[in-house]
């Protein structure tokens, strides 16, 4: 039987308002985000507008902006902020032992 949670790494190996891309095996590539206060964030790693890769935008609050087009994107939701419609698939997260475990079920699901 295969564990719920995948282990992506440490907390600390995600620098404070940064974010760190980890491809799933058999899913989809994932953005691991760490805000300012420390909060833990998954998102599947592509912004909905033109599937500009999130972990390489600007972490700001509990929001992401889109190196390409400068949508911005609710961490918690996925969903684009102001004007801007569309969502990105957010994928669970939690924090054990200082290791960010993210859910298999939701990661695989994405790539089907």
């Amino acid at each position: 039987m295969m564990p719920q949670w995948i282990d992506v790494g440490a907390v600390e190996e995600v620098p404070l308002r940064g974010s760190r891309a980890i491809k799933v095996a058999g899913g989809e590539e994932i953005a691991v985000f760490r805000t300012g206060s420390g909060q833990i964030y998954a998102l599947v790693n592509r912004c909905p507008h033109k599937h500009g890769p999130l972990s390489q935008g600007i972490v700001h609050g509990d929001s992401v902006t889109c190196p390409l087009h400068n949508w911005v994107i609710s961490l918690a939701t996925g969903e684009a902020q102001g004007t801007d419609k569309g969502c990105t698939p957010t994928i669970p997260v939690e924090v054990h032992s200082g290791r960010i475990m993210i859910e298999r079920a939701a990661a695989l699901r994405l790539a089907a």
